[in-house]
């Protein structure tokens, strides 16, 4: 009978804070206590409930067998909230697309709002058009499965207002500009967006935050038919701004706009928008360091701080003015893909910037979802990112 384990924390145990993810994986069956005083009871136990996790929704489960005992006077229910919103963005991204369309996002996200006495309400097909939503309906006509937006309202009026805005590409082919195969495979995870404003959403309204929640996700798409949008269309989108379609690989900030725009007609105190949306941005940081756009300070400092007391790491990058240009085009009043192939994850975040007029206090995300190697706390696949600091952020408005 093992009664003990000795486990090895590396020379730096800082830069690896959720290394006990390692242990719910490597430990015999039963329950366990750990005497770790380098790392805070809360990172033992969030990275020992992080390494937990499996996606065994198409394969025989493997039973886990190896419990911690949670650690004097840390909150279990903080601590499960964070774990069931973090599981729920991963589940989210793993599953494939022939279970995870729009229709099975759309009653995710009605199953979620249900479960929190939430008021749910769906702008289907060609009600977008008719309710002003033609950047959404334009990217998921082709579809089978009918393009659409949801919108989720929550919480105590009077409070602080946020507005949650999550990417729900529930594949992305590229459109007629069609991908390689190579770049297709993970599109499953172009949802990732609205994976992780749902799971931010999970921790708002679970916690019972005094916010007046919102979360809006355009829900579409991006397939090849007949009637599948084109390069060189124009359209003219919620807010008025035409855009002329330069690449047809470049949906997410089409279907955002037409949400943000709708977001921002109410003047929320925060906007917050979350999207799987530039390969520029792994570029320039890689998959694990998800970069931030704003042009408030104090939101900026404010998640700084945040990011570093939850150990969720993001990085702001600049709304460079100076780059304002690469998204005029010729025949509109913007291009949805500017050429050059220069600065893409700024352009695209001045491109969303066009939408928000009216709202002081907007950010936006533009994550990865998706670990390509394995870690202590997570294994190959869907992840959460950022909303960790996110929800520490707006806990203090509350």
């Amino acid at each position: 009978m093992v009664c003990g384990a000795l486990f090895g924390l590396g020379s730096d145990p800082l830069d690896q804070p959720f290394i006990t993810g390692k242990l719910a994986r490597a430990l015999p069956a039963g329950t366990w206590r750990l005497d770790c005083p380098t790392l805070s009871p809360e990172r033992q136990a969030l990275g020992f409930g992080l390494g937990g996790y499996s996606f065994d929704s198409y394969k025989t489960p493997k039973p886990i067998e190896a419990f911690l005992a949670l650690p004097e006077g840390l909150d279990a229910d903080e601590m499960d909230r964070q774990l069931q919103a973090v599981f729920l963005a991963r589940d989210l991204v793993n599953t494939p697309t022939n279970d995870m369309g729009p229709q099975a996002l759309e009653r995710v996200f009605r199953a979620l709002g249900q479960h929190y006495s939430a008021d749910v309400s769906v702008i289907l097909g060609e009600a977008l058009l008719e309710q002003n939503f033609p950047l959404i309906h334009t990217v998921g006509r082709a579809s089978a499965e009918a393009p659409r937006l949801l919108d989720m309202r929550w919480g105590r009026k009077g409070a602080k207002r946020v507005t949650l805005v999550g990417k729900g590409v529930c594949f992305d082919t590229g459109g007629l500009d069609i991908k390689p195969p190579a770049s297709m495979l993970l599109m499953k995870k172009d949802m990732g967006g609205a994976a992780n404003v749902l799971a931010l959403a999970l921790m708002i309204m679970d916690a019972g935050l005094d916010i007046e929640l919102r979360v809006l996700v355009p829900a579409v798409e991006n397939s090849i038919s007949a009637n599948a949008f084109r390069p060189s269309d124009i359209y003219r989108s919620r807010k008025g701004i035409s855009v002329q379609i330069d690449n047809t690989d470049a949906e997410g900030r089409l279907v955002l706009a037409d949400a943000l725009a709708y977001a921002d007609e109410e003047k929320p105190d925060l906007i917050v928008d979350m999207a799987t949306l530039t390969g520029a941005a792994r570029v320039a940081l890689g998959p694990d360091l998800p970069p931030f756009f704003t042009d408030d300070e104090a939101l900026a400092a404010a998640l700084g701080e945040a990011s570093l007391a939850e150990d969720d790491p993001i990085w702001r990058l600049p709304l460079f003015k100076g780059y304002e240009k690469d998204i005029r085009a010729r025949a509109a009043d913007i291009t949805n893909a500017p050429s050059g192939g220069m600065a893409g994850a700024i352009t695209a975040a001045l491109f969303l910037k066009r939408f928000v007029s009216a709202s002081t206090s907007w950010v936006h995300f533009d994550i990865y979802a998706w670990s390509p190697s394995e870690k202590p706390h997570a294994s190959i696949g869907g992840e959460a990112q950022a909303i960790r600091a996110l929800y520490r952020h707006i806990r203090s408005l509350a």
